[in-house]
């Protein structure tokens, strides 16, 4: 489960390195916090800090449920790919918000398996267990 730890660390510490880009953007376009608005390329790096954190909500409870009930190291290596994908995210939607997708459908890929793989291993274990 250390490798679990270690991907959940590294996700968090994308979020957060995400958040300091924001706060970048905010000193490069003049834009003073509590406003999310103001200039193109600030908006979107301020959505996809937002964007992170919503899919994090989903992410980091899919992984450690899919490795206590799975394979963790499969588990860390669907995370780190989630993670990679967050990035391909994030450099495609600042660009241009168009070229988000690629990073987003992976993301979404890696949470679905991590979903379904931790729902359908927990199952199988609680029904051996019943039948036991």
């Amino acid at each position: 489960m250390e490798a679990i730890a270690v991907v959940t660390i590294l996700s968090l510490m994308q979020f957060y390195f995400f958040g300091l880009q924001v706060g970048q953007m905010r000193a490069k376009h003049g834009i003073k916090a509590p406003a999310t608005t103001g200039h193109p390329e600030f908006e979107r790096m301020f959505r996809v800090q937002q964007n992170t954190l919503e899919q994090l909500i989903m992410f980091v409870p899919a992984l450690w449920i899919f490795a206590y009930f799975s394979k963790p190291l499969v588990g860390a290596a669907i995370g780190m790919v989630f993670i990679i994908s967050r990035y391909l995210f994030k450099r495609g939607y600042v660009a241009e918000a168009g070229k988000r997708s690629l990073g987003f459908s992976i993301g979404a890929v890696c949470t679905a398996v991590l979903l379904l793989g931790g729902l359908i291993h927990a199952g199988h274990d609680s029904y051996v267990r019943y039948l036991q």
